[in-house]
């Protein structure tokens, strides 16, 4: 079976033999993807006169109303997703779950907080300012719909969630949308979409997929249109620096690498909330996508005196957990998404090993369960420590996109701040104390790194969105190495998808202007 691409209203076969998907526990060729001898200038010309014209032609309220039409198609067809998702990506079914779901919910958001913008077709941002001694001159600032196509070059981790977060703001914002899937795991996209065009929601033109390589996609990307990436940071640099891309100043958001952090407080001591509650939340980023989230926790910043409990407590928890066939419903992890990935864990867990002790995992004879371990994609979980982070290397530099973490002593607040900030740009970060002024210093002395940070105490207990939790109404993304781009956020996203403008006119063209639009403060809620 041959993925098809849906390119200029029609599904395109693209040629050649493509590049084969595969089942990671058994090694199974699923399908193929392939764009060889798609033409990628057209894709993106008949997005934008077709899709682009045909979703401004709408309000934001009606725009709105296709969100919720199109996740009313993606819930209708769960369960075939959660299929496609253990074939795929070796999925359990919380993993599943969380991809999936997460995608529905998604556009769901959006569809009702897009109602709220009404029947306008700019957003007013601000208050008019007065251009002249008597008022009859004014300036406004809008914010107004892009006239081309969003390009979104998407990972391998979330082909359902990845996808949904992007498409909903762009539709909702009147930009029509072209994803090229990760070819590991192109299978739900291309699904997905194709259950989209099926129901007949969007215009023509909205909504186009390519699966296999970008091939020349940037080449023809244009001023107007916006490019959303997410991946490795070494991509990401490549799509940056991309010569059109310079030459168009073409808008580009870029979500990559990402070494988060948890932090243990200094009031921490085994058996307290905040103890268990974090050794929790570090078994559950650990094993949720088996690691496989550009969130999860990479390091654990402990006191050096809990160093040996926190280390126990973890490990006492990852021994319970049985790791092997998802279809095996005893199974809480799967394998990595296939083989390349397994060995990329694998090399990183190697850089670990030499400067950082096991504590669990590690263990080269790993047997996982109702799988051939020479023909599966299994990555032990395995979790490090390293008494001497501030002299470390690999723990701060080294990302490995699995289920494996390490164990960071710190002396002094100082010392743990320094340690986050080695991270060099994350997307989220979190502490688990309920010592005030021990949380004010670490947030003042790390915020400006991170995208997010996950403040837990006794007070709110398990009721936190979790460490790794993207929710659509707050700010996904983060600075430096985490790529300094900006994803979700609620309404706020829209404005990756306008052009901010001033007009300057007499004050009735203005307040004319200004009496069809919703007010932009809406964004920022």
């Amino acid at each position: 079976m041959k993925l098809a691409n849906y390119v200029c209203g029609q599904w395109q076969q693209g040629a050649g033999g493509g590049e084969a998907l595969l089942d990671p526990v058994t090694g199974e060729e699923l399908a193929r993807v392939s764009s060889e001898n798609i033409d990628a200038g057209a894709m993106l010309e008949f997005a934008r006169r077709h899709g682009g014209p045909a979703l401004r032609a709408l309000s934001y309220a009606q725009r709105a109303d296709l969100l919720a039409k199109v996740a009313e198609v993606l819930a209708a067809n769960r369960a075939e997703y959660f299929r496609i998702s253990l074939l795929n990506s070796g999925a359990t079914e919380a993993d599943a779950s969380f991809d999936v779901d997460g995608a529905i919910y998604t556009m769901k958001y959006y569809a009702k907080a897009g109602r709220a913008l009404g029947d306008g077709a700019m957003l007013k941002e601000g208050a008019v300012v007065a251009l002249s001694k008597t008022g009859a001159f004014l300036g406004q600032h809008f914010l107004m719909p892009r006239q081309g196509a969003a390009v979104f070059i998407n990972a391998f981790n979330f082909p359902a969630w990845g996808f949904c977060e992007k498409a909903a703001p762009a539709w909702l914002s009147g930009v029509p949308v072209v994803v090229k899937p990760a070819s590991a795991t192109a299978w739900l996209t291309q699904r997905m979409v194709e259950d989209v065009v099926k129901a007949q929601i969007l215009p023509e033109g909205a909504l186009s997929i390519l699966c296999g390589a970008a091939r020349d996609l940037l080449q023809h990307v244009r001023e107007e249109d916006v490019i959303c990436f997410t991946g490795s940071a070494q991509t990401g640099m490549r799509i940056r620096s991309h010569p059109n891309v310079l030459a168009r100043s073409v808008r580009v958001n870029i979500e990559a690498d990402s070494i988060n952090s948890t932090i243990l407080g200094p009031d921490g001591a085994p058996g307290s909330d905040v103890f268990d509650l974090l050794v929790k939340e570090v078994v559950r980023e650990m094993t949720l996508k088996t690691g496989q989230k550009c969130t999860a926790i990479r390091r654990i910043l402990v006191p050096r005196a809990q160093l040996k409990a926190v280390g126990d407590a973890i490990a006492a928890k990852l021994a319970s957990v049985k790791v092997g066939n998802p279809r095996n419903p005893e199974v809480k992890i799967g394998p990595v998404v296939n083989k390349a990935q397994q060995a990329a864990c694998l090399k990183g867990i190697a850089q670990l090993k030499n400067e950082c002790t096991v504590v669990f995992g590690g263990d080269d004879n790993f047997q996982p369960i109702d799988a051939d371990a020479q023909r599966a994609a299994f990555v032990q979980p395995t979790l490090l420590a390293c008494n001497d982070g501030l002299s470390a290397g690999a723990v701060h530099d080294v990302e490995v996109f699995g289920p494996a973490a390490t164990l960071v002593a710190y002396d002094s607040t100082g010392d743990l701040i320094a340690l986050a900030r080695r991270g060099l740009g994350s997307l989220v970060g979190s502490i688990f104390s309920n010592d005030a002024p021990f949380v004010e210093q670490t947030v003042l002395g790390i915020g400006d790194l991170h995208g997010r940070v996950l403040v837990v105490d006794s007070s709110v207990g398990a009721q936190h969105t979790g460490h790794g939790n993207v929710v659509p109404s707050c700010l996904h993304g983060g600075p430096g190495r985490a790529g300094g781009g900006e994803e979700a956020a609620g309404l706020r996203a829209l404005l990756f998808y306008h052009q901010r403008m001033v007009v300057q006119g007499p004050s009735a063209r203005i307040a004319d202007l200004a009496a069809r639009c919703t007010d932009a403060a809406l964004l920022y809620v």
